[in-house]
């Protein structure tokens, strides 16, 4: 399988702070990669890296062979690349339908007219189940459902490489059942996600690969049962187990 997404070696500093430091890895085409880390790890701000927020002050990232350095960050949704944000960020005086369709204008697909924009947003919308409440205000739903609008907005700009960061905290365990069942479905679909996550439970269901991240620093990768049975990822991110315990 060909790689869809490299970084290379990137670091990310704020006034001399090191918010990433020389941080490696791959996504494959097709795969669900995640990256879990305690919070302050930089996490997020390898998104923002990778999503066009800012740039790396050092190493490159690389999607489908280009260097992302001369992209614009209005180009990325072009490009096939989509994120949801931590906080949630919907339109909040356009309807869930006009939120999705405004996704759809600025994606891959290259839309002329906003009633071919508006058949997709419903198309986006039964796919994520949000169809019924397509003519509601967001302010007006509750957060399974707002966390869901961010995907769908993502999604309706048919991305090729979907950034889903923490969009399962705060969920309950059927919500989190339901949200992992989503996310298998986008990816059959032939999308590559990475995400950001929590959700220990989340992680081991869905991802191949796992990056685990602490004070800026990729401290390894492997799959959910390698990361989780690794010592040191126990003993800084998972906790400890009761010594006392047998």
């Amino acid at each position: 399988m060909a790689t869809l997404l490299e970084l290379n070696n990137i670091s990310k500093s704020f006034k001399g702070l090191k918010a990433v430091n020389d941080v490696s890895f791959s996504v494959e085409e097709k795969s669900i990669t995640g990256i879990i880390g305690s919070n302050g790890a930089g996490k997020t701000t390898l998104f923002n890296m990778i999503s066009g927020v800012f740039p790396p002050t050092e190493g490159t990232v690389i999607y489908k062979g280009k260097d992302l350095a001369s992209v614009k960050p209005y180009q990325y949704s072009s490009i096939g690349i989509a994120r949801t944000f931590q906080i949630m960020k919907p339109l909040k005086h356009m309807t869930v339908m006009e939120n999705v369709t405004s996704g759809a204008l600025f994606g891959r697909r290259n839309i002329k007219s906003a009633k071919e924009a508006e058949e997709y947003a419903l198309e986006i919308l039964n796919f994520t189940g949000l169809y019924e409440r397509r003519d509601v205000l967001p302010g007006s739903m509750g957060t399974p459902f707002k966390k869901r609008l961010e995907v769908a907005r993502a999604l309706a700009t048919d991305p090729e490489l979907l950034l889903l960061d923490e969009v399962m905290a705060g969920l309950n365990p059927t919500e989190t059942d339901d949200a992992i069942e989503l996310f298998r479905k986008i990816n059959e679909r032939g999308i590559t996600i990475l995400l950001i996550e929590h959700v220990m439970r989340a992680v081991a269901n869905l991802c191949e690969t796992v990056v685990v991240m602490h004070h800026g620093e990729k401290i390894t990768e492997g799959t959910p049962e390698q990361v989780m049975n690794d010592p040191y990822v126990i003993e800084i991110y998972l906790g400890k187990e009761d010594e006392t315990d047998g």
